[in-house]
């Protein structure tokens, strides 16, 4: 070919061996790094009627000791303008904590299942602070990446009128007087306490203990070994042991919690259940046992695992069981509890509670 002769057209060449494997392993690639570079996208809320639903105040979820402080000695312009100031810190973790991770591994094994489904846990952050508090614990949510979507900030005024509008199954508060108020309302409630110190717990199946008078059955075997003996109670339970017992506050939690472990049952997961409860009672096998675990049958429910102490202390036990949360109407048993790393749940129910006074002394509210 002379310079500046014109070239002749060729024709295109074909893709060599491999060429087009290649190009879909680099678009792939590209695909999973812009995927990892967007925002997560975060299940949708069920709704609250078809949800089990967990509210709880701020100072369970999170750690509020120094802010609480501020709110009791020097009033709440004062505690606002510290939450403003330090709004970007998130709070460390409360009590209740562990247990709202451990429900949020429920519900992704559960969407994993049934991926339409809304009978889900659904988590509601229920609290008298005012809503300028509310960017802090937005941050602090995000922070733990926690899936909170639903918030009730009162402005001071009580969230008790608002449980039963959410659907509450279950309210967890540091506030013992928020709590009577919601068991009163014939809300289960339970005044979370954190552990004498940090003990590991299940990241993959949440674990809930429950004791059994006053707590999942009503306070009337405890009334008789309050009016007339231990001695009294065992011939009473042997006369009534295919009675079933009155239901107690949180006998409608357990219900719930049972209503998802079927979920997971009729997949053929039993074994493998991310669910586990607990009975821890005081009682003894042999004279009062059978009462238990008759009413529990006449429900239709169950615990995985019944345990009858006898009077026993429940905190060595507990201790190997080591649940997100352990429920018990007496302080001593939450106490021992507490010693042995346990976070524990008071239900303030029952003929054991200390009367209230009529004229209580003035306190500040707590910022819950």
């Amino acid at each position: 070919m002379e310079p500046g002769e014109p070239r002749e057209p060729q024709e295109p060449r074909e893709p060599g061996p491999g060429a087009e494997t290649a190009a879909a392993q680099v678009w792939e690639e590209a695909k999973i790094f812009y995927d990892n570079l967007a925002p997560k996208k975060k299940p949708k809320s069920p709704k609250p009627q078809n949800a089990v639903t967990i509210a709880v105040s701020s100072r369970a979820l999170f750690r509020m000791d120094e802010e609480q402080r501020i709110y009791t000695e020097q009033g709440v312009e004062e505690y606002v303008r510290y939450q403003l100031e330090h709004e970007n810190e998130p709070f460390s973790p409360g009590p209740a904590f562990p247990f709202v991770k451990a429900l949020e591994a429920v519900n992704r094994r559960l969407r994993e299942l049934y991926p339409d489904s809304e009978d889900v846990f659904d988590i509601v952050l229920m609290t008298n602070n005012h809503a300028q508090v509310g960017v802090r614990l937005i941050n602090s949510i995000n922070h733990y990446d926690l899936f909170i979507e639903r918030f009730c900030m009162t402005g001071g005024n009580s969230p008790i009128c608002y449980l039963k509008a959410y659907h509450t199954n279950l309210y967890l508060s540091a506030d013992a007087e928020k709590v009577r108020e919601a068991i009163d309302e014939g809300i289960a409630a339970a005044t979370i306490f954190s552990p004498s110190r940090d003990v590991v717990v299940s990241q993959s199946q949440l674990r809930v203990a429950f004791d059994g008078d006053a707590v999942l059955f009503s306070d009337e075997s405890e009334r008789i070994v309050k009016a007339h003996g231990l001695d009294r109670f065992f011939e009473h339970e042997k006369a009534h042991e295919n009675k079933p017992l009155a239901q107690g506050p949180l006998k409608g939690f357990l219900e719930a919690l049972g209503r998802l472990q079927k979920k997971f049952y009729s997949k053929g997961l039993r074994l493998e259940c991310p669910i586990r409860t607990y009975l821890v009672t005081a009682r003894s096998a042999a004279s009062s046992g059978a009462r238990a675990l008759k009413t529990l049958r006449s429900w239709g429910l169950e615990t995985d695992e019944a345990l009858f102490l006898a009077g026993a202390p429940k905190g060595p036990l507990l201790e190997k069981i080591r649940p997100h949360i352990f429920f018990d109407d007496q302080m001593f048993h939450v106490a021992g509890a507490q010693e042995m790393g346990t976070v524990a749940a008071h239900v303030p129910y029952g003929v054991a509670q200390t009367p209230r006074r009529t004229a209580p002394a003035k306190q500040a509210p707590s910022a819950q």
